[in-house]
């Protein structure tokens, strides 16, 4: 299974999802997909594999002039996921750049720093999403999660 069962659905979920990100953070293909309920007809362990390709797609095919801030999304590594020095990875960079967002010396982004949280509760209840996966090491605040 390549693509979700149904694309442009899940297209709109993933677009809808991505427009929440704040100006200067970021989130993964994977955490994002973690929001996303398993399409009908889809195995749970399949949609875990798959979906953070699905959610790579699309980013990837993201219409311009969207309002979808597809640079806010990167890879689980805190890295861009176009190839380095190429024209879109440039562009990727730039633009979180311009937000605030930093890179160290490795071009990777400390998401304890700029990662996402996921929008609030009230928000993922009325459009049907669940809780992203966590991918701050330290939660905001500083105080360690024992959980």
């Amino acid at each position: 299974m390549r693509q979700p069962p149904n694309v442009a659905e899940y297209y709109r979920m993933v677009w809808e999802i991505v427009k929440q990100i704040p100006r200067g953070i970021v989130a993964t293909y994977g955490q994002i997909a973690t929001m996303i309920p398993v399409p009908d007809g889809v195995e749970p362990s399949v949609y875990d594999q798959l979906s953070p390709q699905w959610v790579g797609s699309a980013m990837h095919a993201t219409p311009e002039n969207s309002g979808v801030p597809w640079q806010r999304v990167i890879n689980s590594m805190g890295k861009i996921s176009f190839p380095e020095g190429s024209k879109q990875a440039l562009r990727q960079r730039e633009l979180l750049e311009l937000e605030g967002v930093i890179f160290d010396d490795k071009n990777r982004v400390d998401f304890d720093q700029f990662g996402w949280d996921g929008p609030d509760d009230d928000w993922l209840k009325t459009h049907g999403f669940y809780a992203p996966r966590p991918i701050r090491k330290k939660p905001k605040g500083g105080q360690l999660n024992l959980f």
